[in-house]
C-alpha cells in the first residue's frame, strides 16, 4: 500500500484570473466559466457540485449532487426533503457548495443560505426527468437504513405496476433548494502556487466587494 502521496506535483498554467477582467457581480463570471468549462470538454459533469451542510449530529458533511440552475437570485438543486441533507438545511440553512475543474484548474467556492423553491417550480422539473429518476425519487427513503438492494428493487418493480400508463406525481417530500450565495470564492491555479483567488462578498446595499485573497 503506497500511503506517501508527497510527490505528486503539478504545474498549474492555463489561466489567470485578474480584477481588470472581471465583471462587478459574480454571477455573470460563474455564467462565464461554466460555460467555458461546457465549451473546453475536459469534465462530464460540469454541474456537479459538492453541497456541504452543518449535520443534527453537530458535523459538517459534504456530497456531490447537481446542479440544475443558476440566476441572479442563486443556485438551485433537487434533493428529498426528509434525506440526512434536507434535515440538515431544515435545522441550519447556511451551506457551501464548491465545484472543481480539474480541466481548466479552477474551483468556485460559494457560501449562501438554502431555502425551498415554489412547488410549482419543482413540479416543472419532476415532470421533465425520466420515469426511472421519478420512481426513483418516491421509492427511495434517502439517508435511511434499508434490509437489501433486494429489497429496494421490489419496491421499485411495484412501483412501476402500479404507474403503468398512468402520470407519476412529485412526492411532497421532494423538490428544489435555492441557495442564495453571499460570498463565491474564484480559484485559478497559478504557477509556483501563487493561485489567483478573488472573492466576491455580498454588502447591504446588495452590491458585492471584490477582494484578492493570498493563496
Amino acid at each position: 500500500m503506497k500511503n506517501d502521496l508527497s510527490d505528486y506535483r503539478k504545474s498549474y498554467t492555463k489561466s489567470a484570473l485578474l480584477e481588470s477582467e472581471v465583471s462587478g457581480n459574480p454571477m455573470e463570471l460563474f455564467q462565464k466559466w461554466f460555460y467555458e468549462i461546457e465549451k473546453s470538454g475536459t469534465t462530464d459533469e460540469p454541474n456537479a457540485m459538492t453541497v456541504s451542510t452543518l449535520g443534527l449530529d453537530g458535523y459538517p458533511k459534504g456530497r456531490v449532487v447537481l446542479l440544475k440552475r443558476f440566476t441572479y437570485e442563486g443556485f438551485i438543486f433537487y434533493s428529498n426533503y426528509e434525506s440526512e441533507k434536507g434535515k440538515a438545511i431544515d435545522g441550519d440553512p447556511r451551506v457551501c457548495l464548491s465545484f472543481f475543474w480539474p480541466g481548466m484548474e479552477r474551483q468556485v467556492i460559494i457560501k449562501g443560505e438554502a431555502e425551498k423553491i415554489p412547488g410549482n417550480m419543482s413540479d416543472g422539473y419532476f415532470e421533465s426527468r425520466p420515469t426511472g429518476s421519478k420512481l426513483g425519487a418516491i421509492v427511495s427513503n434517502q439517508s435511511e437504513v434499508i434490509p437489501s438492494r433486494e429489497v429496494l428493487e421490489e419496491q421499485l418493480r411495484e412501483l412501476e405496476r402500479e404507474y403503468e400508463g398512468k402520470e407519476i406525481p412529485r412526492p411532497d417530500y421532494w423538490g428544489g433548494y435555492l441557495v442564495r450565495p453571499v460570498s463565491i470564492e474564484f480559484w485559478q491555479g497559478r504557477p509556483n502556487r501563487l493561485h489567483d483567488r478573488l472573492r466576491y462578498t455580498l454588502q447591504e446595499d446588495h452590491d458585492w466587494k471584490v477582494e484578492r485573497l493570498a493563496p
